[in-house]
């Protein structure tokens, strides 16, 4: 059976788990790693992942890390064509969306969300604060820009995996406490996920 590893407060976590259970696949969750209780730095988790970061996935094929890896496995192992295209241009127009989300969208939130988000004491600089909210709000305008165009999902009119990468972290960027410029296009599409179960699921209030 699928196992998956690493705390749920964690939006990399949160992708495969939503990716699972979009597909509908039974496995098992522990929870308990990167966690105080279980530190991704033990010898035993860096066997599994020598990064010490989490997600990690075991099945029978063996262990996967990097969580848009793990997304897109699952979906072709199970044959998930509509969540990640077999034809080769609309794959690579999801695949698109999922590396934006993880390189630019995930690099200009993440100063900000450990100060205003995490109140992490080591992210207290104002300019770094600063900074990153107008890369944030930049990138959030690309994305804005894309869903008005679409006026559905980001790699067009079906919901892929594209959309559970960057779902979720406009999930995080709706929760962080910071001011927002109005983007009407992102907040019809939030509400467009909160139809899917697995994304209320994984995208509550209480976990930004």
């Amino acid at each position: 059976m699928l196992r998956i590893l690493g705390r749920p407060s964690s939006i990399n976590v949160r992708k495969v788990l939503w990716t699972a259970a979009e597909i509908g696949l039974e496995f098992t969750h522990e929870p308990q790693w990167a966690s105080p209780e279980a530190p991704a730095s033990t010898p035993e988790f860096l066997r599994l992942n020598p990064n010490g970061l989490v997600p990690v996935i075991e099945d029978e094929a063996g262990v996967l890390w990097e969580s848009n890896t793990i997304c897109r496995y699952l979906a072709r192992k199970h044959g998930r064509t509509d969540l990640l295209p077999a034809e080769p241009a609309a794959q690579a127009g999801v695949e698109m969306w999922m590396d934006w989300q993880a390189t630019e969208l995930n690099g200009a939130w993440r100063y900000v969300f450990m100060a205003l988000g995490r109140r992490d004491p080591a992210y207290t600089d104002p300019h770094e604060i600063a900074a990153g909210a107008r890369r944030w709000r930049a990138a959030m305008g690309i994305l804005e820009a894309r869903l008005a165009r679409t006026g559905a999902f980001v790699a067009g009119e079906r919901f892929t995996l594209a959309d559970v990468v960057v779902g979720l972290s406009v999930h995080r960027w709706r929760a962080t406490p910071m001011e927002r410029p109005p983007l009407p296009a992102v907040e019809a599409y939030h509400r467009r996920l909160l139809g899917r179960p697995a994304y209320a699921a994984h995208a509550r209030p209480d976990v930004p």
